[in-house]
């Protein structure tokens, strides 16, 4: 069956800043752009490597590539495959690679690129995110002809081609991997220039890209801004152009009723949580989780927090994915029942407990919401500020009790089947389940036992689900091609232009 083109439908589915005058705003040359992010790139640049969504914000699509690209829409192309089939028990699949490319040091793409790429990704040092749902997966690589790779599956897995186009799964020069991290050399239509530190990093047009004609920018910088306030600051001096995931909704109406601006409103696969740290006591006990999940009141924390700019939800899934299951009845806002339930776990109240926050406004203002919540139930929650490096070194690595994250990874539910992910969640029977959605045939066995995952997850209150939120992306007028919904973390600068 071949899936060429094939669309996994919806992804495997403050301050009142004054109005600057027009004429102040800086003018660049038309073949550069400056974006902003609320995020750094940490602890580097390789998206293989490393959990942070942000790295592929910068590097995916851009310097580094994979066989196959998602796009704004969710559907699924090809990219460095020029084609693909699976087998009809979806446990094979052929993937014919474009000729004539090479890597910006010079080295050929071809099959052993892919294959060393991939067994360096399921290595058993690999820290590779998608490593357990994805290369662990894979149990064989065949390469026939150097433009011909055929992986073969432990189980079937019809998400592949999407998975695939992932920041996860670009394909890196033998070459040059073990530098990614500092320097990513790739087959994208841009090269890295310059990273300064808590700053921005640069990227330049890499002539020797295939498509290079077609590529307009010459020139890329994102710059890191994670305060609200300056974000918006930033784009009416003009110091910025756009910003593709903008956080300071407080002042969107500002931007909406300015002409200079285009904001748009689109969707995400974003699990806004509040993680639990499961091998933590008393957090090890179901009661005491169902009880924080009944104490928050997702409507509020979604109206003041996110200005209404999302959808509740009830388990780890949004509501953009195929299969979702809403779940937010099972934990009703109920502080009452929160209060039984503590009492009925022997918790005496207060509880005092740590909520570490990292730098997005979510986190950081949504903290302050949940903090308030959770008093009302007899929770303590001591507010703990942290940058985002320090939380991948915290929090991420499960020194928490309680922390507010926003997972944007499509597809991540496996990560519930990895007793060493940072909630600590370790369920013999989570594991069999997912372990059985896999091995099942495609369309509506897979379907049914997805919603069975979601049920197990929310069921036992592993984490405090909150928040599916839309995307918001802000760009001054006539800057086109910025993704208005994400459903991977990507900036695709190959198709941005200035009209």
């Amino acid at each position: 069956m071949t899936l060429r083109r094939r669309t996994l439908a919806q992804a495997a589915a403050l301050l009142a800043l004054p109005t600057i005058a027009p004429q102040v705003l800086a003018q660049r040359a038309k073949d550069s752009v400056v974006l902003g992010m609320v995020l750094e790139p940490s602890p580097g640049l390789d998206p293989t490597m490393a959990a942070a969504s942000a790295i592929g914000e910068v590097v995916h699509y851009n310097i580094l590539e994979g066989l196959t690209k998602v796009t704004a829409s969710g559907s699924v192309l090809p990219l460095l495959a020029s084609d693909w089939t699976s087998d009809p028990d979806g446990k094979s699949y052929t993937f014919t690679l474009r000729k004539g490319i090479t890597f910006q040091d010079g080295a050929p793409f071809d099959a052993e690129a892919v294959r060393f790429s991939f067994d360096r990704a399921r290595a058993a040092d690999s820290t590779n995110k998608a490593k357990k749902a994805v290369f662990d997966n894979i149990s064989s690589i065949a390469t026939p002809a150097p433009d011909q790779v055929i992986l073969t599956l432990n189980n079937p897995d019809a998400t592949l081609p999407f998975r695939l186009g992932e920041a996860t799964a670009v394909i890196l020069s033998p070459k040059s991997a073990a530098a990614t991290a500092t320097r990513p050399v790739g087959t994208g239509p841009f090269r890295l220039d310059g990273w300064q530190k808590g700053t921005a990093i640069t990227l330049v047009k890499w002539d020797g890209y295939r498509d290079a004609a077609n590529v307009r920018l010459k020139k890329a910088t994102f710059r890191f801004i994670n305060d609200n306030a300056a974000q918006v600051a930033a784009l009416l001096a003009g110091d910025i152009d756009g910003m593709p995931r903008f956080g300071a909704v407080q002042n969107l109406k500002q931007l909406q009723a300015d002409k200079r601006f285009v904001v748009e409103i689109g969707s995400t696969p974003g699990k806004g949580i509040l993680a639990i740290n499961n091998k933590r006591k008393p957090l090890d006990d179901v009661r005491v989780r169902r009880a924080i999940s009944h104490a928050i009141d997702r409507k509020a924390f979604i109206d003041g927090v996110l200005e209404g700019l999302a959808k509740p939800i009830g388990s780890h899934a949004a509501p953009t994915d195929l299969g979702y299951v809403d779940l937010t009845g099972l934990y009703p806002h109920d502080p009452e029942k929160a209060r039984a339930l503590l009492k009925e776990a022997g918790v005496a109240t207060p509880l005092n407990l740590t909520l570490t926050l990292p730098p997005p406004s979510y986190a950081r203002k949504g903290g302050e919401v949940v903090a308030a919540m959770l008093a009302k139930v007899g929770i303590v929650a001591k507010i703990e500020n942290v940058e985002w490096a320090q939380w991948l070194s915290g929090p991420f690595k499960g020194q928490f009790d309680l922390t507010i994250i926003n997972h944007v990874e499509p597809l991540d539910y496996v990560q519930y089947a990895n007793p060493q992910y940072y909630w600590g969640y370790d369920s013999k029977a989570f594991n069999e389940l997912v372990k059985k959605r896999n091995e099942a045939p495609r369309g509506r066995p897979q379907l049914a036992l997805y919603g069975d995952i979601q049920r197990m997850i929310a069921n036992d209150a592993v984490n405090a689900f909150i928040f599916n939120p839309s995307q918001v992306s802000v760009a001054r007028r006539g800057l086109k091609g910025l993704w208005s919904s994400s459903p991977v973390a990507a900036n695709d600068l190959s198709q941005v232009f200035w009209q």
